[in-house]
Parts: C-alpha cells; structure tokens; sequence
C-alpha cells in the first residue's frame, strides 16, 4: 500500500508518500508545495489554486492508494485558523478527486504514534521519521510532520486490519 501524508498550510503543504509492506516502512518521496510567491491575503483564491495543482501533479506523479491529512488546531487568531482551514480544504479535495479515502488525525494522535508522546516538538518528530525511514532525506518541518502522518495512517490501517481479521476469526 502506497500512502501519502499531507501536512495543510496556506504558504507551505508538506507531504510525504511512503510505501507499506506489512510492519516494513519504505520511504519514497517527500516535499512541501509553496503557494504562489509574493500572494498576500488579497490573492488566497490565486495561492489555493497554486497549492491544488502543485499537490495534484504530486498524485499523478506517485499514485499512492491511501491518503491521511492533519486535523486544524484553533489557534487565538480566527483568521489564521480560517485560513488553514482552507488549505486543508485542498489537502482533503485533491485525494478525493482521485478516489482515495482520506484519514484525518489530530497533531497529537499523529505525535503520540511516531514519537510516542503527544507534545513532541519539531525536532523530535523529524528525528523519529528518520528513525522509522532509514536514510531518508527530509525536505523541511512541514515534509518531516506529512510523513509523519503517513507513518501513524499506516500504523492505524494495519491495526484495523488486525482488528477487522480478529473479528472474521471469532465469527466463524
């Protein structure tokens, strides 16, 4: 199973593609899309459209069968808050348009998985990820945080999976 983590942001959406075989983890690719250069609030509709169609060609180019995306934190700022909530609005509509279920976690269930506690900072999830993808070059915080989140919807498809077996077993 391919799956690909989306990390939203308005100016920079990170992701990550991983490849799933078993409990085996393998990196394959990771990056982060930039809304348009010199887009201020006046051009969110233009730095929207620059985000849908970078992180398009990003599921063209690497097929992934499933897709997880980071639930929004409320922050004090409204606006801000609004405003990532329209990135991930992409982050959600871009795998829908190419038929995948999209997995949503919240940033502390995706910290709890990867490092193991549900505070870790920046630098702790990027040195987990290197743990879970050996040899893996990460293209910044917002790529390290979206294969973070492949990484925990990869753990939770497999754990399903297990429950869903289990409960077949018991049923007959």
């Amino acid at each position: 199973m391919r799956v690909l983590g989306i990390d939203p942001g308005l100016r920079n959406l990170g992701w990550g593609v991983i490849d799933v075989d078993g409990s085996r983890l393998t990196h394959v690719a990771n990056g982060i899309c930039h809304s348009a250069p010199g887009s201020d609030v006046g051009d969110l509709a233009a730095r929207l459209l620059s985000l849908h169609g970078q992180l398009t060609e990003v599921l063209r180019l690497y097929a992934p069968d499933a897709a997880a995306v980071e639930n929004t934190f409320v922050n004090k700022d409204a606006v801000a808050t609004l405003k990532l909530g329209q990135a991930r609005g992409i982050a959600l509509l871009v795998p829908a348009q190419f038929g995948l279920t999209v997995g949503e976690y919240a940033p502390n269930a995706v910290k709890k998985c990867v490092v193991g506690v549900g505070h870790a900072a920046k630098a702790q999830i990027d040195h987990m990820v290197r743990i879970h993808l050996p040899g893996v070059q990460i293209n910044g915080p917002d790529a390290a945080d979206a294969l973070a989140i492949a990484i925990c919807h990869a753990h939770h498809q497999q754990s399903a999976g297990r429950l869903q077996a289990a409960v077949q077993r018991a049923a007959g």
